[in-house]
């Protein structure tokens, strides 16, 4: 079984930018994922001014009882979400990998176009390489 179901990347407009699915049950279409990355954008935009913490950065991790929805928020706005099994631990760890990929092999890639959906060969390859990794890791845990 996959700890991690998807991955999403938002750019900061709301965007979905990316969209990877891992094996989880049920696929979901174009529109529906589309819809789950403007769901997010905008709670994660409303629990920042709703937060009683000055300096909230958003959420940062979403309990259900079927799945987590652990982010990351880059300086620049864009938010790595990744959907997995409850109580799955060390995505943080995962989240910022994954942003390092993507600012190693598309935003260093001269034909990309900033908040444009990302279309990078190399970027597929290794955030594939990292996943399977974080797998195997959780599984030796």
């Amino acid at each position: 079984m996959a700890a991690i179901y998807s991955l999403y990347i938002i750019n900061k407009s709301g965007g979905l930018i990316f969209y990877k699915d891992y094996g989880s049950a049920g696929r979901m279409d174009t529109n529906d994922s589309l819809r789950v990355a403007s769901l997010w954008h905008s709670m994660h935009a409303i629990s920042q001014q709703l937060s009683p913490v000055a300096g909230c950065s958003g959420i940062e991790l979403l309990e259900a009882d079927t799945f987590d929805l652990h982010c990351f928020q880059s300086l620049t706005g864009t938010k790595f979400f990744v959907v997995c099994e409850p109580g799955t631990q060390h995505m943080e760890g995962l989240l910022k990998a994954m942003y390092e990929l993507y600012t190693d092999y598309v935003l260093k890639n001269p034909f990309y176009e900033m908040e444009m959906p990302i279309r990078c060969e190399l970027f597929d390859i290794n955030l594939t390489q990292a996943v399977q990794k974080d797998r195997v890791a959780l599984l030796g845990r």
